[in-house]
């Protein structure tokens, strides 16, 4: 995507962001849940069903950095990020030890998945380090295979944003390609396939965090009430979710190009 080139010097430089940093301290949080939508439905990522992520996880680093900052040095210098900054979550995570990159390019934890979001805390302290874990996707090709847009490059570790699903139904205002409507399996917001395929993810547990649980409407709806939702129900279901960001109108288009799609397959 084209915005990954802006800001490259904060992305590769932590005391672009907190002069003197010293320390990145990276962090998951599990979003985990086996609670699915009705059989049929649109469907939305699991990580968007509940609460935004960001305003969740930005009140709990902030409660973090401060008893850090109470236990170590009141004056330590230091800033927080849920996605809301030119941070490389993602490297700085494996760099950490929080699991290693996989060929589908999210972070895997041996014993816990990849269902979590990643956080960061960037600052002046000097702290005791992690070291990486090995790469343990080896020789599986689940999710390269499962991919049926074909984004995922032919041997991992690469994601085509012109072919991927969650690109199309989040990141750009272009419109979806009819040929990539007629693969895209219902997704119109995001898209779980490469992690639901993926064998470390039997380890995945459900989260206990109230805030990610959806409304009951959201998950019994059915196929017509999809297309049926005004603007009044997107705002109750999805108005303070990450669905937000997709916003109505491209919400609601996006949803009668692939259930229009579906028919035709």
């Amino acid at each position: 995507m084209v915005y990954m080139e802006n800001h490259r010097q904060l992305r590769v430089d932590p005391g672009a962001l907190v002069p003197g940093a010293r320390s990145v301290i990276s962090m998951a949080y599990n979003y985990f849940t086996p609670t699915l939508q009705k059989p049929g439905s649109p469907k939305i990522s699991i990580y968007a069903h509940g609460k935004d992520y960001h305003k969740v996880l930005k009140k709990k680093l902030k409660t973090f950095w401060n008893e850090i900052k109470r236990e170590i040095d009141p004056m330590a210098r230091g800033r927080y990020f849920v996605d809301s900054a030119p941070v490389m979550e993602r490297q700085w995570a494996a760099e950490a030890g929080l699991g290693w990159q996989g060929k589908n390019t999210l972070l895997i934890h041996p014993r816990h998945g990849s269902y979590f979001f990643l956080t960061e805390i960037i600052c002046d302290l000097e702290l005791e380090y992690d070291e990486p874990i090995p790469d343990h996707c080896g020789t599986c090709r689940r999710c390269i295979d499962a991919c049926p847009t074909d984004a995922i490059g032919p041997d991992g570790y690469l994601v085509k944003a012109n072919q991927c699903i969650s690109y199309f139904t989040i990141e750009t205002k272009k419109d979806i390609p009819e040929a990539l409507a007629l693969k895209m399996e219902d997704w119109v917001f995001g898209c779980d396939i490469c992690q639901q395929v993926c064998p470390w993810n039997k380890f995945s547990m459900p989260h206990s965090e109230a805030e990610f649980n959806p409304s009951p409407e959201f998950l019994s709806w059915d196929p017509e009430q999809w297309k049926g939702m005004d603007e009044t129900q997107f705002e109750v279901n999805f108005g303070h979710t990450p669905v937000k960001r997709a916003g109505f109108e491209k919400l609601k288009k996006t949803i009668e190009q692939v259930l229009a799609s579906s028919k035709n397959t």
